[in-house]
């Protein structure tokens, strides 16, 4: 009886005699209504991360039902398991302190439990990466099911999408260009539907990212969370699961073979012609690093001198993530960078990329997703920067950027922590003027924040109602995708071990330069090693026991996908 390794009969509970342990369990599983034939077929594990506390999935149950259909119509034995859920606004201090909590939970759910496949369904921000993370040394096949971005809303005639949107009009009540009641009004109307946000934000961005390496169906990436076409997803991701799972287990399309060094390539490629979230150069990061594939970051600065931005979507565009749905979808991206990517990358169709694009639909609307011939943008929509204050390298979202900020030499105003930045920001009395920097410190992985989307500070108050609608801003913290400015993020190391950042102080000159892909900290090397010398660094928060230790004790550094020491294969560390 226990000869038997698929199904029910995978990983065994060891009770000294496995045949008695295949029994057992069957038993148990009879206790849930299942039928003895149900019980010899493969079994697709569907990962459910629908959570009260999560907008994003509220439709995730209804996605669980077509998967479950797909499943059983091809022969499958469907089981739904829940996973931890990261609804971004509703964490603290932030998602990303819980997305390497998130991928250890898929990881081990996965592995623990007797299933043959496994459809992961997730898009909320650090969602997708945390899975990705905890499928990458899966030995199982996983397909990834994206739960779709929101549709638009409308207010007075105008268009509306989270979060792109709530940021420019949150903007204008800083500036008082809009009252209170207005505000109110707006937030009413921002997100009207399940699903993630409506623009190219981290969740879309992933989306894409996710497509491109291959580990999820073609043409699913943009489908809007509401549209029949995402539960048709949902139930075609059931039946390839179950495809997957009775495979030939020696050459069975587990995530190590789909998610490779060239993949990885095509991957960044996506990503910087889509005009994407800084976010997703730290969660590919992780998902690579687990592998033992390096992202170096100059390697994102090659490819992105060669791959221009194509697509139009906000934030650094006019349109939505349901646009780019009608336009074709990411496979248009994808038919564009052709001679830029590996086309004989697997997917979890069977196919390769290469074979998938033989037959992607020709439809196209241009005012959406420019050709290669006539790009939006010439070069990718991300570049790194490195220099004195970043030795190991910083991020600028140059697609989301001001041109004329892009070779800057400027007075730091600096903020030693989110509550310094809370408490002065608006304060009428603080000395800044337009053509500062503003440089935010302890902000980063290691810092008591935990890395937040706090990089995108705001404009003074003063400056605001001045009509002041960018300045350089810079910092060890993270973005929202669907932000935009001239914003330098991820600085490494950061000020909460000692980087650089910390030696900043008021008045210091700063010169950023996209061209020379630099920034740097215009002192001179003795002074900076006084600085050094004087900086008393601030331990990192004592937790002494539970999830919160672990984090701070292992976390890394934004180079290192911030994922956990010993999660990142030792290849690379």
């Amino acid at each position: 009886m226990a000869t038997q390794k698929h199904g029910l009969a995978r990983g065994l509970t060891n009770y000294g005699d496995m045949d008695f342990s295949l029994y057992l369990r069957r038993a148990n599983a009879a206790s849930m209504g299942y039928g003895r034939d149900p019980l010899s077929k493969p079994v697709i594990g569907i990962a459910d991360t629908a959570s009260g506390f999560n907008n994003c999935h509220r439709h995730v149950p209804e996605m669980i039902e077509a998967v479950k259909r797909g499943v059983l119509m091809t022969g499958g034995l469907p089981i739904v398991f829940p996973t931890i859920s990261l609804g971004e606004t509703f964490l603290n201090p932030t998602s990303m302190m819980y997305r390497n909590l998130m991928s250890m939970d898929s990881e081990e759910m996965i592995q623990a439990q007797p299933m043959d496949a496994a459809v992961m369904i997730g898009g909320c921000d650090k969602t997708l990466p945390a899975q990705l993370m905890g499928a990458a040394n899966a030995n199982i096949p996983i397909i990834s099911l994206i739960t779709g971005p929101q549709l638009t809303g409308h207010s007075e005639g105008e268009r509306l999408g989270a979060c792109t949107d709530c940021r420019r009009f949150w903007g204008k009540f800083r500036a008082g260009e809009i009252d209170q009641a207005g505000i109110d009004k707006i937030e009413s109307r921002l997100v009207t539907t399940a699903g993630t946000c409506a623009v190219m934000g981290t969740a879309s961005t992933m989306a894409c990212i996710t497509e491109a390496l291959g580990m999820a169906l073609p043409g699913t990436a943009a489908i809007p969370a509401t549209h029949a076409d995402r539960l048709r997803a949902s139930e075609a991701s059931g039946a390839q699961a179950v495809v997957l799972a009775s495979s030939d287990k020696d050459n069975s399309l587990i995530p190590n073979r789909i998610i490779t060094p060239k993949s990885v390539e095509n991957a960044l490629r996506v990503l910087l012609a889509i005009g994407g979230s800084t976010n997703a150069i730290i969660h590919l990061t992780a998902v690579a690093g687990r592998l033992g594939i390096p992202i170096p970051l100059t390697q994102l600065n090659i490819l992105s001198d060669e791959t221009p931005v194509l697509i139009d979507l906000k934030p650094t565009g006019e349109h939505y993530m349901e646009d780019l749905f009608k336009a074709g979808g990411l496979g248009v991206v994808l038919r564009e960078l052709k001679h830029l990517l590996n086309l004989d990358c697997m997917t979890v169709t069977g196919q390769t990329l290469g074979e998938r694009l033989e037959v992607e639909p020709e439809y196209v609307d241009r005012t959406v997703v420019r050709s290669l011939d006539d790009p939006i943008q010439p070069m990718g929509g991300l570049v790194a920067l490195f220099g004195s204050l970043a030795p190991k390298g910083a991020i600028l979202k140059r697609s989301a950027a001001d041109p004329k900020l892009f070779e800057t030499e400027g007075r730091a105003v600096v903020f030693s922590s989110l509550e310094d930045l809370s408490l002065r920001i608006d304060d009428p009395a603080l000395d800044v003027e337009e053509n500062d920097i503003l440089i935010l410190q302890n902000a980063g992985p290691k810092s008591d924040a935990a890395m937040p989307e706090a990089g995108y500070l705001p404009i003074p108050k003063k400056l605001a109602r001045a009509g002041v609608k960018d300045m350089v801003r810079i910092s060890d913290a993270r973005m929202s995708g669907t932000a935009y400015g001239t914003i330098v993020l991820h600085v490494t190391p950061e000020a909460a071990v000692g980087g650089p950042l910390a030696l900043v102080k008021n008045g210091d000159r700063i010169k950023i330069s996209v061209k020379n892909r630099s920034l740097d900290l215009l002192i001179s090397e003795e002074e900076m090693q006084n600085r050094l010398k004087k900086l008393h660094i601030k331990s990192p928060p004592k937790y002494h026991r539970g999830y919160k230790k672990l984090y701070y004790d292992t976390v890394l550094q934004a180079d290192g996908g911030c994922d956990f020491d010993f999660l990142r294969d030792p290849s690379l560390l």
